[in-house]
C-alpha cells in the first residue's frame, strides 16, 4: 500500500512526500480480478450448452467432468482445502489473486443455468459495473453533504418504483434498506410510530399490541415483533385458502377478536408472492379491512413486487395503491445485484416523523443552511419540507448506496427491458408446470401456471401410511444427486411430505427446464428410495 505521508529528516523538516500510486494499483488489480470474473461467468455460459445435452437423448455417467456450478465439500474438508488464515504480514497481489480463485473455485456460480435454488440468482453485467462504481466512492448515503449525487438518485429511483405501484401523492416515494427483512421491519416501526406516536418515548405502557399476517408470510415478522418487544405471541397467523392466500374474512375476525380481548391492533402484513408457492394475497380486500379499523397496511413485496413491470402479471397487485408501505427487492426478481431492497411509502413524512432524533453533529441543516427552527433535518413548521438526509428516515446510519445498482439497470434496460425480462421469467416457470402436469411421474403442488417464478412439485408421489417420509427421502436424495448433474434446488415442507420448488428467473432458458425435468427422472428411476 502505498503511504501519502512523507517522513521527517533528522533536522526535523518534511522530506519530500512520494507521489500517489493509487490509479495505478487499482487498474493493475481490477485488470487481474476482471479476467478471474470473466472467466467465471463464462464456465458458466459454456456449462449451458452441457444442459442441453439431456434434450438429445444423451444420459448422464457419473464420470462426466464435474459441473461448473459447485466443486462441493463438507464445511470440515473445505476447511482443510482452504487453510484461510490472515497473515501477520501482507501478502499482496499473488496473496490476494490465490485466495479469489480459491472463493471463485469453491464457490457457487449463480451464473449457472443449474442454479435454480432461491429467490435470487446471477446479477446481469451492468450489476457488476454498478456494483464496481458504489465500492469505488465508498460514500454513506446518510446525509447529502457526502452524497449528493447518491441522494438525488435514490430519491428519484424510489419515487419512480413508488408511481408504479400507484404512489403518486406530493410527499410519496421511499428509501433503500439493507435486504426484504429490514424493510419489513422498518415498516413496523413506522407504523407504530405514526399511529401511536407517544410510544416513540414513552414504549408500550399498558397497551398489548398484536399484529397479523398469513400463515404463509415470511418469517422476519415474527423476528421483528422479537427484535421490538411486541413478542412472537403478538403476531396472529392469518388462515390461508387453497391457493395460499390469506383469508380477508379470517383476518377481519382475527382483528376483532383481538380487540374483544383488549389487545392493540395496528398492523397487517400483506405478502405479495410468498416464499414457497409465490401466492399474492386479496390486497384490496385486506385493504378494506384495514380501513375499516384504522390499520397500517404493509405489503411484503419481496419477492413478487416487481411484477409491477408486467402487463400480463401486474392484475395480481391490484389494490396495492392503497397500501401505506411496500418493500420490494429488486435483487431477487430483477436480478440486480445482492442487496437492492426498498421501502417505499404513500407519504415519506410518515418515515421522517417516525425515525427522526436529534443528532447535531449529523444533521445540521435541510438545505443550503437555511433555517431550520432547530428541528433534524430541516423539518419546519406543516411538515412540508422535503427531506435530504436519508439517514434521518431509517433505524441505521451506516447506509450504502444500493439504490444506484436498480437506478443504472434501470437506464440500461429500460423499463420495457424490464417488462420482457419478467415476462420471459414467467413463461419458463409456465413452461417447466406444463412438463410436470404432462409427465405421470409428477405431481404439481402449485398452480398451473404458477402464480411467481417457483415450481413446487413430487417426484414419484406416494399414499398410504408412511408415504410423507418417504416422499420427503425421494426429494432430499434426488435434490443431493442432482447437484452432480450441473442443478441446485431446494425443497419445502408439505402436507404429504418435502416436495421440490425450483426457482427460474429472466435469464432461465427453455432448455435448462427440459434438461431439469430429465435428470430427476433419471435420477429417480436409478436410486433406491
Amino acid at each position: 500500500m502505498t503511504v501519502p505521508n512523507g517522513t521527517s529528516t533528522s533536522n526535523g523538516t518534511l522530506a519530500k512526500q512520494k507521489p500517489l500510486q493509487r490509479a495505478e494499483e487499482a487498474n493493475e488489480l481490477l485488470d487481474t480480478v476482471k479476467g478471474l470474473v470473466v472467466d467465471f461467468i463464462r464456465a458458466a455460459d459454456l456449462d449451458a450448452q452441457r444442459k442441453d445435452e439431456y434434450n438429445s437423448g444423451s444420459k448422464h455417467s457419473d464420470d462426466a467432468p464435474a459441473s461448473q456450478l459447485l466443486d462441493y465439500h463438507s464445511p470440515k474438508a473445505l476447511q482443510q482445502r482452504l487453510q484461510f488464515a490472515l497473515p501477520e504480514h501482507g501478502l499482496g497481489r499473488d496473496g490476494l489473486v490465490s485466495i479469489i480463485q480459491d472463493v471463485l473455485k469453491y464457490g457457487v456460480n449463480t451464473w449457472n443455468q443449474g442454479f435454480l435454488d432461491k429467490l435470487y440468482a446471477s446479477p446481469t453485467p451492468v450489476g457488476i459495473a454498478a456494483d464496481m462504481l458504489l465500492s469505488s466512492l465508498n460514500t454513506n448515503v446518510h446525509i447529502y453533504q457526502v452524497s449528493p449525487a447518491l441522494t438525488i438518485i435514490e430519491r428519484e429511483t424510489c419515487k419512480a418504483m413508488g408511481s408504479m405501484f400507484g404512489l403518486t401523492g406530493p410527499f410519496a416515494g421511499g428509501i433503500s434498506q439493507p435486504g426484504g427483512s429490514a424493510a419489513n421491519q422498518t415498516s413496523m416501526v413506522v407504523a407504530r410510530n405514526n399511529l401511536f406516536p407517544e410510544t416513540k418515548s414513552d414504549g408500550y405502557g399498558r397497551r398489548r399490541f398484536v399484529l397479523f399476517t398469513s400463515e404463509h408470510g415470511h418469517y422476519s415478522v415474527d423476528k421483528a415483533a422479537q427484535m421490538f418487544g411486541f413478542g412472537s405471541k403478538a403476531v396472529r397467523s392469518v388462515p390461508v385458502d387453497e391457493r395460499g392466500c390469506m383469508r380477508a374474512d379470517a383476518l377481519n375476525a382475527a382483528i376483532e377478536k383481538a380487540i374483544s380481548d383488549g389487545e392493540t391492533p395496528f398492523y397487517v402484513n400483506a405478502t405479495a408472492g410468498t416464499t414457497v408457492l409465490g401466492s399474492f394475497d386479496p390486497l384490496n380486500e385486506i385493504a378494506d379491512v384495514c380501513q375499516k379499523h384504522n390499520l397500517w397496511m404493509h405489503v411484503d413485496g419481496s419477492w413478487g413486487g416487481p411484477i409491477v413491470f408486467s402487463e400480463k402479471q401486474r392484475h395480481k397487485l391490484k389494490g396495492i395503491e392503497r397500501a401505506d408501505s411496500i418493500a420490494i427487492c429488486p435483487h431477487k426478481m430483477m436480478n440486480v445485484p445482492l442487496t437492492c431492497s426498498l421501502l417505499l411509502g404513500k407519504d415519506s413524512r410518515q418515515f421522517h416523523k417516525a425515525m427522526t432524533l436529534p443528532a447535531g453533529y449529523l444533521f445540521h441543516s435541510n438545505d443550503d443552511n437555511e433555517e431550520t427552527n432547530g428541528e433534524p433535518n430541516g423539518e419546519l413548521n406543516g411538515h412540508d419540507e422535503e427531506f435530504w438526509d436519508l439517514g434521518d428516515l431509517t433505524p441505521q446510519c451506516g447506509r450504502r448506496g444500493d439504490s444506484l445498482k436498480l437506478a443504472l439497470s434501470w437506464i440500461y434496460y429500460g423499463t420495457e427491458g424490464y417488462t420482457a425480462y419478467i415476462d420471459h421469467g414467467f413463461e419458463i416457470a409456465a413452461h417447466l408446470a406444463d412438463l410436470v402436469v404432462s409427465n405421470p411421474k409428477f405431481s404439481l403442488v402449485s398452480e398451473n401456471p404458477p402464480p411467481c417464478l417457483q415450481v413446487c412439485f413430487y417426484f414419484n408421489k406416494q399414499s398410504g401410511g408412511s408415504a410423507s417420509r418417504t416422499n420427503s427421502r425421494t426429494t432430499a436424495r434426488i435434490k443431493d444427486a442432482l447437484l452432480k448433474r450441473g442443478f441446485m434446488i431446494d425443497y419445502a415442507p408439505g402436507d404429504e411430505g418435502s416436495f421440490f420448488r425450483v426457482v427460474v428467473n429472466g435469464q432461465t432458458r427453455k432448455g435448462t427446464v427440459d434438461a431439469l425435468v430429465s435428470a430427476i427422472e433419471e435420477v429417480g428411476e436409478t436410486m433406491k428410495i
